[in-house]
């Protein structure tokens, strides 16, 4: 059996950051909505990362929620580093623009946020920050934890 932090299926997010005059994006699953008026989320985005760096330099971003059709993209995404991959070169025609970032079109959702408060949370930074806008963009099914396992991105 699983441990208890395991179980729960949990939806992928990849969260776009600025770099210099580029972008980033990363994989994050510590995601939850925290607040509904003002809406704000929280997300454990892991220390010493591209991400991390990017989003204390600047603290405005895009979450996309990822839908199950890109689990591929999880490999480029989650398990390489933007310190050393350009990772935006290889989406570059599968993204689109919103509020200045890029995402990718078959995302399911996208939120324009801002970090607002940082707490250290063991080898996750958490972030909480608030939603500007928002966009659904499809009704397709979204990727989670227990489908990344299933394709054995994952073994949690």
């Amino acid at each position: 059996m699983r441990k208890p932090w395991n179980r729960p299926e949990l939806a992928v997010y990849s969260l776009v950051s600025k770099k210099g005059d580029g972008f980033n994006m990363n994989i994050c699953t510590y995601v939850t909505a925290v607040s509904m008026q003002p809406k704000r989320y929280i997300i454990g985005v892991y220390k010493n990362t591209c991400t991390l760096d990017n989003l204390q330099k600047d603290p405005e971003f895009v979450l996309q929620l990822m839908a199950a059709e890109d689990y591929r993209k999880v490999v480029l995404l989650g398990k390489q580093s933007g310190f050393t991959t350009n990772k935006l070169t290889r989406l570059k025609e599968k993204t689109g623009d919103f509020c200045g970032f890029p995402y990718i079109l078959t995302s399911c959702a996208i939120l324009h946020c801002k970090v607002i408060d940082w707490m250290d949370a063991g080898d996750h930074i958490a972030a909480l920050c608030d939603v500007f806008t928002y966009r659904n963009l499809n009704n397709s099914p979204i990727l989670t934890t227990t489908l990344l396992r299933e394709k054995k991105i994952i073994r949690a």
